[in-house]
């Protein structure tokens, strides 16, 4: 048998050894009242993946983020990270998984209006106790917001920045807590060339630092080379708006 071949036997051994962090099988889910619906037969990422989704508008990508992550709860079939069936945690300790094993950069963001933005980078902290607040929890925030080009706007409120601002400091709230998954959804849409450039290396390097797996919602194509693997929902056919 040539080297080059793998015995079938062989086979399942590599693909049963394989880690996947996020692990969706059989997945439905609606909008009430809408005639959305997204079914997902099998979707898996590996540990350490830096994954890239592209597709069209409304076709369910922010919908997928938002399954992974328990802020939405599929009409059925699961939805697993980090061999935890979030799908079935009940409310509270579904908010207490997102917040301590995922950071997710919003599109919109998500900042508090009234609260600083170094309060906000610090919100998931004052917001369970599963999260100590810490003066190196502060320290890194700092570091943080130094790197992102956003270390003098800390002690301003999200009304004072720019949109690009905003989003650094979204992202920045994200990484804090060396989350396990990061979900990005458009974390660079609002960013110039250097700026993006200086995200996306934050990004992977917070990947390869801490082992972390990274799901990035992007139209922005000419960045999909830099990532393992892409999926177009176009393609993929999983997703489905009549």
């Amino acid at each position: 048998m040539p080297s080059g071949r793998m015995r079938a036997s062989e086979k399942a051994n590599s693909m049963a050894a394989e880690r996947f962090l996020v692990d969706v099988e059989a997945l439905s889910f609606a909008y009430p009242g809408t005639s959305f619906r997204l079914e997902i037969p099998k979707f898996q990422v590996a540990t350490g993946e830096k994954l890239a989704v592209i597709g069209p508008s409304g076709s369910g990508k922010t919908t997928l983020l938002n399954l992974i992550a328990g802020i939405s709860v599929p009409d059925s079939g699961t939805v697993a990270v980090d061999g935890v069936k979030v799908s079935e945690l009940h409310d509270d300790s579904r908010r207490n998984f997102r917040i301590t094993r995922i950071g997710f950069v919003f599109q919109d963001f998500e900042l508090v209006d009234y609260l600083s933005i170094l309060d906000n980078v610090l919100h998931p902290y004052r917001i369970t106790k599963a999260l100590k607040l810490d003066r190196q929890v502060r320290a890194r925030a700092q570091a943080l917001g130094d790197r992102l080009g956003i270390s003098d706007k800390l002690r301003r409120r999200p009304g004072e920045l720019s949109h690009g601002e905003k989003q650094r400091a979204a992202i920045c709230r994200a990484l804090l807590p060396n989350p396990a998954l990061l979900l990005t959804d458009e974390a660079t849409g609002n960013l110039d060339p250097a700026n993006k450039t200086r995200i996306l290396e934050l990004l992977f390097d917070n990947v390869t630092e801490h082992g972390a797996t990274l799901i990035a919602v992007t139209h922005d194509h000419d960045l999909l080379q830099r990532f393992d693997r892409v999926i177009d929902f176009r393609d993929f056919r999983l997703a489905k708006a009549a």
